[in-house]
This record gives C-alpha cells, sequence and structure tokens, in this order.
C-alpha cells in the first residue's frame, strides 16, 4: 500500500518531534529584571549551553529544554552564580529573589527537583548534627572524666544509627526510576569523603567499595556533572585513608583495575577517564600510580587509545624507573660553566658523575623558570654528592636559550627544534618540565616531579648516608 506523502511528512514530523520531547522551565525571579538568564547542561568533564533568554521587567522567563538534555543543569546570571537542577522529563517553575540566593527559591512545579531541595536541605542539617554527636562520642569514650558513663555513650550511637536510618530511608523511598533517585546517592558518596576521612574512618572500606562498584560508563553519570567529582573523590579518600604510601598504591591500583574492567566496553569513555586520572595522578605527585595506569592502559588491548594520550603514556614504558635511558651527543649550542676549554663532554655518556639529573624545559615554559631556579639554588649542595645538572631547552629562539640559560650553573643545551628535538621525541617528552634521575650507568632511579622533590631525594638517599 502507497502511503500518502502528505501524511508521510507528517508522520517525521511527530515522530521527530517525540524523540526530543520539549519540556519548559520557567521562572519568576524579581531582581533579573532585563538580565540573560541561561540554562546549561553536564556532559562529561564538560558543560554546554542548553538555552539562553532575557527576562522581562518582572524577572519572568522560560526556556526549553529536550530529551537529549536529561540530567542535571544549572541556570546562571548575571552573577555567575549557578542554581543546580535535574533535567528530566517535568515542566519546571521556579520563583524567588535571585539565582545567588537559593533561600528566596521556591520549587512550585517539578517533583523530582522538590525531592532533591528537600533531601539536600535535610541532609545538610543531618550530616551537622551527626558531626556534633561525632564530636561527643569522641569525647565520652577518650575523656576519663566521661568515659566511665555507659548510658550517654549508648544513646549516642543510638541517635547517630537513627539519623543515619532516616536518611536512608529517605533515599529508598524514591521511585527507582527517577534521575533524583540515582543521582541522590552518588552525590551523597562524594560530598562525604571529607567527613568520613576525618571523622569517620570506620566508613572507609564501604566507601571506597562503593567507589569501585560505579559504572563509570552509565550516561546518568556524564549527565550529573560529577564525573570529575566521583573520580577525585574516590582517589582522594584512598591517599587520606591513614595508609602507608606503599598501602596508598596499592589501594590505587586496585581501584585502577576496577575502572578499567569497566570502561573497556566504552572506547571513548575509556580514553577520556584515564586521560584525567592520568592527569590528575601526576599532579598529585601519586607517580606509583600514574605509572601503573600508564603501563595498564598501553597494554589494554580491547580499546583503541587516542595518539596523544598514547604519546604521554609511552613515556611510562619507554622510560620507567630500571630503564637505561638513551644517549645522545650534546648540542651544537650548549653552555658548560666549570668545564675548561675543549674538555667539555660531548654526550650524556661523558658525563663521570654518580649521578646526573637531566631536566627538559624552556624559556616560555611557565613553571620551567621557578623550578630551574631553584635547581640553580640547590646545584652546589647536589654537586658536593656527586649529582650534575644536565638542562635540554625546548627553546626555538637562540636569543630566548641565552638569556635564560645563561645564568644556570649547569650544563644547558639546546637544538632549536623545540618538541621536534631528536632527544626530545628519544626520551618521550610532552610535558615541560619534565626531570629524570640517572645512575653513572644512565639507569633511571627517579622521576622526581620537582626541585623540591629532588633534593627531598639528595637529603634521604645521599646527605644521610654519608653522616
Amino acid at each position: 500500500m502507497k502511503l500518502n506523502a502528505r501524511w508521510f511528512v507528517f508522520f517525521l514530523c511527530i515522530t521527530s518531534v517525540n524523540s526530543y520531547a520539549q519540556k519548559e522551565l520557567t521562572g519568576t525571579f524579581s531582581l533579573l529584571a532585563g538580565q540573560e538568564v541561561r540554562l546549561k547542561g553536564f556532559n562529561g568533564f564538560d558543560t554546554y549551553s542548553i538555552a539562553s533568554v532575557e527576562a522581562d521587567q518582572s524577572g519572568k522567563f522560560s526556556l526549553i529544554y529536550t530529551e537529549k538534555d536529561y540530567g542535571m543543569g544549572y541556570l546562571v546570571s548575571v552573577d555567575d552564580k549557578p542554581f543546580i537542577l535535574i533535567l528530566n522529563g517535568e515542566d519546571i517553575e521556579l520563583k524567588g529573589e535571585t539565582l545567588g540566593f537559593p533561600e528566596s527559591i521556591t520549587i512550585l512545579k517539578g517533583r523530582q527537583n522538590q525531592l532533591f531541595e528537600k533531601y539536600a536541605t535535610e541532609h545538610t542539617r543531618r550530616e551537622h548534627t551527626l558531626s556534633a554527636w561525632d564530636f561527643l562520642d569522641r569525647i565520652y569514650n577518650s575523656d576519663p572524666l566521661f568515659a566511665v558513663h555507659d548510658n550517654p555513650k549508648g544513646a549516642i550511637e543510638a541517635e547517630k544509627l537513627r539519623i543515619k536510618v532516616e536518611d536512608q530511608m529517605f533515599l529508598e523511598s524514591l521511585d527507582n526510576e527517577t534521575y533524583v533517585r540515582w543521582y541522590l546517592p552518588v552525590r551523597k558518596l562524594v560530598s562525604s569523603v571529607s567527613t568520613i576521612a576525618q571523622y569517620r574512618t570506620e566508613e572507609i572500606p564501604e566507601a571506597i567499595t562503593a567507589f569501585r562498584a560505579m559504572d563509570y560508563t552509565d550516561h546518568k553519570l556524564y549527565k550529573s556533572g560529577l564525573l570529575r567529582e566521583t573520580i577525585e573523590a574516590h582517589f582522594w579518600l584512598i591517599e587520606n585513608s591513614g595508609r602507608s604510601l606503599d598501602s596508598v598504591f596499592i589501594e590505587m591500583n586496585i581501584s585502577i583495575n576496577h575502572l578499567i574492567a569497566n570502561l573497556v566496553s566504552d572506547g571513548k569513555k575509556f580514553n577520556e577517564i584515564t586521560d584525567y586520572l592520568f592527569k590528575l595522578l601526576e599532579k598529585r605527585s601519586l607517580f606509583g600510580s600514574s605509572e601503573y595506569l600508564a603501563l595498564k592502559v598501553l597494554n589494554e588491548t580491547s580499546c583503541t587509545i587516542d595518539n596523544d594520550l598514547a604519546a604521554q603514556l609511552e613515556s611510562y614504558r619507554a622510560m620507567k624507573k630500571g630503564n637505561i635511558a638513551p644517549d645522545f651527543g650534546f648540542m651544537d649550542d650548549f653552555i658548560a660553566p666549570g668545564y675548561e676549554p675543549g674538555k667539555s663532554p660531548r654526550k650524556l655518556s661523558d658525563l663521570k658523575t654518580k649521578y646526573t639529573l637531566v631536566v627538559f624545559g624552556a624559556s616560555w615554559c611557565p613553571q620551567c623558570p621557578e623550578e630551574l631556579y631553584q635547581i640553580a639554588r640547590m646545584y652546589e649542595k647536589w654537586k658536593k654528592y656527586g649529582v650534575e645538572v644536565l638542562f635540554i631547552s625546548l627553546d626555538e629562539d637562540k636569543q630566548a636559550f641565552r638569556n635564560f640559560a645563561g645564568i644556570f650553573p649547569f650544563i644547558s643545551m639546546c637544538d632549536y627544534q623545540r618538541w621536534d628535538s631528536p632527544v626530545a621525541k628519544a626520551w618521550h617528552i610532552f610535558a615541560t618540565p619534565t626531570l629524570f634521575l640517572l645512575n653513572n650507568k644512565q639507569e633511571i632511579l627517579l622521576r622526581p616531579n620537582s626541585a623540591s622533590h629532588m633534593d627531598a631525594w639528595v637529603d634521604w638517599y645521599l646527605v644521610q648516608n654519608n653522616k
């Protein structure tokens, strides 16, 4: 049977409209008259604009969101103070003074948002009260004046349990099919890590287990605005759980195993999340786990790794502790203070000191000047214990290199090829400053994250051993 063309077009239009069903978000804010109001959504680590409109002279506005925006969102005006909302298939109506003063805002329509607001208010009060009971609990268990009284201790424990049960019952009463039912427990977990680490250490194993059980491929998480916070809270809690550093790395590596196993089914998210976590671990100087993550990702055959990420991670495989660093000839333009003319070293292996700190940097690198000036200040101390410093500049201008490196008391060199420098490529350099500590066999002993880190190594391994 032939379908009438007009009916076919009508059918397509209806299908298109239904696939992105529109919902309305309206508001009346007395202090927003004539101002632009923007609605934004979350997508992984990023935010995006959904809609914007200018409020009328009475502060009224109306915005539209669709099914593709389902998740968390926020309203923002000229003061850039966000008001968080659930965008999940319901019309929403708000009334207040301004978005930056949430105490003035009433949610007139939108059941999930009303539940979200109710829980956010009540949970905060419960947490404050629990903190007070925790304080009393410590007094009644540690102060001899009070520890002899069992009845108050029992009453305190009973009240703490009652508050926790009441909070959990609220969450369990929510409809499992709603976004608010998924979102609130995740938000509670993320926001509680600081309190758990400081005051409720007995809850640390349970919280870490909850983080490991999360599905990082879940679209709800990507639309929640909590992706970044979830990863950071997970690894911050392990780092601040009172363990030794070796134990911290063991626990982090277990979490990395869970994360990789979860992400291999989604190549895009695999790349995004492992890239973010790698940079986070590097930033926190947790090199034991950043190296473990790098090698784990590089050995994962189920996913294709982005070229940029692969280049960063390859540095850990090729230049990990224990490997032999590639030798190289010194560049034509080099500065060698302290060496007689004609007797200066011509390649890395010519350096006969016990240790060599190789530093990659540049005058244009924001962090490099401070790090190199610190190295220059510590150089004489290090040299007494057999440490030479070799600075390899990724500058491309001769005068800039000479002005920058000419004041340093250690060897400096540059071939003016920036990231295309053969040495930088052979050593898999992707960021500056990057530091490597070698022994006299060019074996990599350490990848210091800073001059201070290197100085601490000298104090611990060289100064202490020579007393």
